[in-house]
């Protein structure tokens, strides 16, 4: 399939400045990239976007694409037609191209996004049921104010690295009988940046960044799970060159809680009720996350009964309303009886034919004997 126009894919003219298609590429990035948007064909279009940028944010490569569009003459053989190779020069080219890099390079001084940062927030099981607002502190790199982020000692600049001329790379020659092979690697000089700093700021020791501890306030959506993110635009490393920054992205771990279980927007709990309760019926308090409530128990409930409290469970974190909250009932059997008790529960076993095994001959190992005679 044939690209389409890297200024269409931003939506800018040809005559965009620098500014407006930095704006532009920060406007669609947010809205494509991976993380944020997970409809099908969002990543495709991050990865159409970030390319534009990379070339329509450098003069050099925004020149050259200017001139001849996708169709780049220092690539692609173009059919061996003619003397020049379909663009290449000679053997010694072609032999470039595989045995040294190719004739592209990159250009140190474009425009790079900076890294992404992740931090790692616990929260107790209400804070992010509701959500919260909080200030955070992360590690992170800044742009030397000093030096404004040059690496050069104030009242100096870098100058352009003599070894390199400014390319960043270092290229050595070889004659073979089938022509030169060019080998390039980075610049040992000036580590690829095409500059060198005679005098380094004492403050970021040349390298134009400092190390700080960054307050930033962020706001925990209500509805929040163990294990999902959140993305605080622009608030990653600084970005290369003028290039955007990164982005931060912080990791929810929610404390477990000792009543409630979660699963999604629901809520579960189990509350004990006693044998009584279970056979005549009763109405009990049932604690939820937005309060007790009245709960009617029906007479003659069983053991794992489970009843559904309406919109008592957790905010969706997308806004799509709210869960509910199961309430498992579990019949509590009384373990010390007086014997008025003990006499009143004999009488009820007899009245409802329900003679206790210990005082029935037909008991329920006599009936395991059988099974096994009966094999």
């Amino acid at each position: 399939m044939s690209k389409r126009d890297y200024y269409e894919v931003l939506g800018v003219s040809k005559n965009a400045s620098k500014d407006e298609i930095k704006k532009a590429y920060r406007k669609l990035s947010k809205k494509y990239h991976p993380d944020i948007n997970k409809e099908p064909g969002a990543d495709e279009k991050f990865k159409e976007i970030k390319e534009a940028y990379e070339v329509l944010s450098d003069d050099q490569k925004r020149a050259q694409y200017d001139q001849f569009g996708h169709t780049d003459p220092n690539q692609g053989f173009g059919g061996f037609g003619g003397a020049d190779f379909g663009g290449f020069g000679g053997f010694e080219d072609i032999f470039s191209a595989f045995f040294g890099g190719g004739t592209r390079r990159r250009n140190p001084n474009a425009p790079r996004q900076g890294a992404d940062l992740q931090y790692t927030m616990t929260l107790d099981f209400e804070e992010a049921v509701f959500g919260k607002e909080t200030n955070i502190e992360i590690p992170r790199e800044e742009t030397c104010d000093i030096c404004n982020g040059s690496g050069a000692k104030r009242g100096t600049k870098p100058e352009v690295c003599k070894h390199c001329h400014g390319t960043g790379q270092l290229s050595t020659e070889q004659n073979t009988p089938f022509g030169k092979i060019v080998n390039r690697r980075v610049c040992h000089y000036c580590s690829g940046t095409g500059k060198e700093i005679k005098e380094k700021c004492s403050t970021c020791g040349g390298s134009g960044k400092v190390k700080i501890r960054r307050k930033i306030s962020v706001k925990i959506p209500a509805g929040i799970d163990d294990g999902q993110q959140i993305r605080v635009a622009g608030e990653g490393e600084p970005g290369i060159n003028g290039g955007p920054p990164g982005d931060l992205y912080i990791v929810a771990h929610v404390r477990p809680h000792e009543f409630f279980k979660r699963d999604g927007d629901d809520i579960y709990c189990e509350m004990p009720i006693t044998f009584v309760q279970a056979a005549l019926g009763d109405e009990i308090e049932v604690p939820t996350l937005h309060g007790k409530v009245k709960q009617k128990i029906p007479a003659g409930t069983q053991t794992g009964t489970r009843f559904r409290l309406r919109g008592k469970g957790v905010p969706n974190v997308r806004g799509y309303g709210i869960g509910d909250q199961y309430v498992n009932v579990r019949i509590i059997t009384p373990t010390k009886l007086t014997e008025r008790q003990k006499q009143l529960l004999k009488e009820f076993a007899e009245i409802s034919g329900q003679v206790p095994q210990g005082e029935h001959e037909k008991n329920f190992f006599s009936k395991v004997k059988r099974a096994f005679k009966g094999d």
